[in-house]
């Protein structure tokens, strides 16, 4: 029996549209484990005025609590934007099987831009990288937001 794959992006996308009614960036985030959604964040920076608090931190964050453990193997990460240096380094820590992000990042991005966090031989961890999924809407969401901001 073949599994068929399930994207959670649209519910990444719902708390990063949540996270822009709350005067933050657009970001979003879901941690799965066999298609069950284990937490959801969005970017909390500035509510509170934390600048650890982007919405891949809170998700890894709340589904360790919830699991009672430091690590998610086999856990996969659903975030609508690819993640900063500071994320993608957490994502490795926390041992995220598979990564799946929207939006590229050319001015922060830490995954596929800028320091390439996974491509260091100081990087314990390597998850699956998909780029791309449902990117259109994770950058209309972004540029929406800074539009209105100018």
């Amino acid at each position: 029996m073949q599994l068929k794959f399930r994207s959670f992006m649209a519910e990444a996308l719902a708390e990063a549209q949540a996270a822009g009614v709350r005067g933050e960036v657009p970001v979003g985030a879901v941690v799965v484990f066999s298609d069950q959604i284990v937490a959801r964040a969005g970017n909390r920076t500035r509510e509170l005025s934390d600048p650890t608090a982007h919405a891949e931190v809170l998700a890894i964050r709340a589904a360790c609590l919830a699991l009672g453990s430091e690590r998610l193997p086999g856990h996969d990460l659903y975030v609508t934007l690819e993640p900063c240096p500071m994320c993608a380094a957490a994502i490795s820590a926390v041992r995220i099987g598979r990564l799946y992000y929207g939006a590229s990042d050319p001015k922060s991005g830490g995954v596929a831009q800028g320091p390439r966090i996974f491509t260091h031989p100081q990087c314990h961890h390597v998850p699956e990288v998909y780029d791309g999924i449902s990117a259109v809407e994770a950058e209309a969401l972004l540029k929406d937001f800074f539009a209105a901001r100018r």
